[in-house]
């Protein structure tokens, strides 16, 4: 017997046990939507992870860069459990979502995952199993606060940093465009040519210091600090050097390696020091070299960072220029301790995507996510359990719909209003169990919903012709779905089969049908609703959040305290009744 392959793995309580999700129907409350009708844009109230799979069936593949900021694992809602509990549930949770979340991604996709110290780690190895180790890009390292007062009273040094892993899809296809961030003047940048219109052969070159001395009127730099103090001078030549950036240039070491021809200059730039020598190259920035080193002008770190100018250098991993300070008011909703900054939600869809692109955050919060998505122009989906849904993110993205919300990267990005959003919320389980124990279609299912619904369990998209009243969803150009609550007779069959062309298919749904209907006609399949779905899925389940149950109790045993037994329900399920809405119609997807 052959062994079985071992492999690296992180293993947790209830791993690999996940469930048949109902892949639900999703309907607009169009009372909630708000602007453009043609929008594109969703926000989604209802479970997350019943939310993922409804979308799956649609935007498989579609979706260019997921950020999402899942509920850190603080122990605090685990303080009377065992840690090994503690984790399973937090790990399960995470990885049920991100395994759909992988398959949501584009080929090109990218997903930033934010996390604290708490759970990183473990963080990583799901990811690593999930995406793939080999597709993870980076982690970035984010100053979140400075220590002050009471939060500097730590058994160990002070925490001030938070975590965004960083995957791709298939890291081959994603292709990263530098990005830039604003710096400092570099005091390395210590020369400047005082005549550079003039040709290159006669350029007068000087100390930058030197300069902006005698320019100020003193005769030397020792001079001009004692008169301005060392720091004024100092940061008085830092903005004429900003002023300068043409002219401003430091001397950099040439290798050996650089090239022959380049090699060449240098050797004729030492023995003629006070000689500015030149290469012109067409593919690349020509080449300056002076005393035996390469001109590297000032002029070459400027980019246009945030719609401005500046002197730049290449973003890294270690993002300490995000102030998390005054973010309160962000949107004009507060969400103590959980609100992100807009400019860091900003950079991560700079990194990954262009206008037009889709934007998926699960975790929304107060709609951070789809606020900055929304102001840079891209497409946005947006998942909220809560009644953060109606009272964050639906007014704060109303705000920016009608141009009003002046707050975030609103400035940054010349936000100015428009575009608009659909609301939406989960469709009922689609069954559920009569008093007698027998499964049945939720009444709160009108002939739309159910439709919608049958065509989304078959595989099939709901487009409902509007002439053919039976081609009500379709797979291929043809094959088609059609969903009814009659009773299918053979009569009804035949004209069926009239209706379609040689080539076409028809699957019918229905709550009962004759006996010689089935096999009647070779193009077309019949089936009872709701036989033909039971043991797909899950039906009836509202609630995944993964909530421990069965808290642990101090009990007496010999006259001595012990700690009742633990035990995990692997899924809880907290059912939330719906009001049935005749006039709501179900969603495309």
């Amino acid at each position: 017997m052959s062994k079985q392959p071992q492999k690296l793995e992180l293993t947790w309580i209830g791993k690999d046990m996940d469930p048949k999700l109902e892949p639900r129907i999703l309907i607009e409350e169009p009372t909630k939507s708000y602007g453009d009708p043609k929008a594109e844009n969703l926000l989604i109230n209802g479970d997350n992870l019943l939310a993922l799979k409804a979308l799956e069936q649609e935007f498989t593949g579609k979706i260019k860069c997921i950020y999402i900021d899942p509920p850190f694992n603080t122990g605090a809602a685990f303080e009377h459990y065992d840690d090994g509990i503690e984790h399973s549930v937090w790990l399960d949770l995470m990885a049920r979502r991100l395994k759909i979340l992988q398959r949501l991604l584009a080929s090109d996709g990218v997903i930033f995952v934010h996390i604290d110290d708490k759970e990183m780690a473990y963080l990583r190895m799901v990811m690593d199993e999930i995406f793939q180790r080999n597709n993870f890009l980076n982690m970035m390292v984010v100053k979140t606060s400075d220590p002050s007062g009471h939060k500097v009273v730590n058994p160990s040094p002070y925490s001030q940093t938070e975590y965004i892993l960083m995957y791709a899809k298939n890291r081959r296809n994603y292709k990263y465009d530098i990005q830039y961030v604003s710096a400092n003047y570099d005091v390395m940048y210590n020369k400047i040519v005082t005549n550079i219109d003039e040709n290159y052969a006669d350029w007068k070159i000087e100390g930058l210091a030197e300069h902006y001395a005698k320019l100020q009127g003193f005769n030397d730099v020792r001079s001009a600090k004692r008169a301005k103090g060392k720091l004024d001078f100092e940061a008085e030549v830092g903005l004429f050097a900003e002023q300068n950036v043409h002219r401003v240039f430091q001397s950099t070491a040439i290798s050996d390696a650089a090239g022959r021809t380049i090699v060449e200059l240098r050797e004729q730039s030492k023995i003629n020091p006070q000689t500015v020598f030149y290469l012109e190259r067409e593919d690349y920035d020509d080449i300056y070299i002076y005393g035996g080193r390469q001109m590297y002008f000032l002029s070459s770190k400027i980019k246009i960072v945030d719609n401005q100018k500046v002197i730049a250098k290449p973003l890294t991993n270690l993002w300490t220029d995000i102030p998390y300070n005054g973010i309160a008011g962000e949107g004009g909703v507060i969400f103590k301790n959980g609100k992100k900054p807009e400019k860091l939600v900003k950079r991560c869809i700079e990194m990954s995507t262009e206008e037009g692109d889709w934007i998926l955050d699960s975790f929304l919060g107060s709609g951070t996510t789809a606020a900055v998505a929304h102001k840079m122009k891209r497409k946005w989906i947006g998942i909220e359990l809560g009644e953060h849904a109606n009272t964050h993110c639906t007014f704060r993205l109303k705000q920016i719909v009608d141009g009003i919300d002046e707050s975030g990267v609103t400035k940054t990005v010349n936000w100015k209003g428009g575009g608009g959003f659909k609301f939406y919320t989960l469709a009922p389980s689609l069954l559920k169990q009569d008093q007698y124990g027998n499964w049945v279609i939720d009444s709160q299912y009108n002939a739309d919903m159910l439709a919608a619904a049958m065509a989304k369990q078959e595989g099939f998209h709901y487009s409902p012709d509007e002439s053919i009243y039976w081609k009500q969803g379709k797979s291929s150009e043809k094959d088609f779905i059609f969903t009814t609550t009659q009773f299918m007779t053979v009569e009804v069959l035949d004209r069926l089969h009239e209706g379609l062309k040689p080539d076409e298919s028809l699957l019918i749904c229905c709550k009962s049908f004759k006996k010689e209907c089935k096999n009647k006609h070779s193009n077309i399949t019949i089936k009872k609703i709701p036989q033909m779905l039971l043991g797909r899925c899950e039906f009836g389940k509202d609630d995944y959040s993964l909530t421990i149950v069965n808290a642990p109790e101090e009990t007496e045993a010999n006259g001595e305290s012990v700690q009742s037994v633990v035990t995990v329900e692997h899924i809880t399920i907290k059912s939330k009744k719906q009001k049935s809405k005749s006039d709501n119609q179900p969603s495309l997807f």
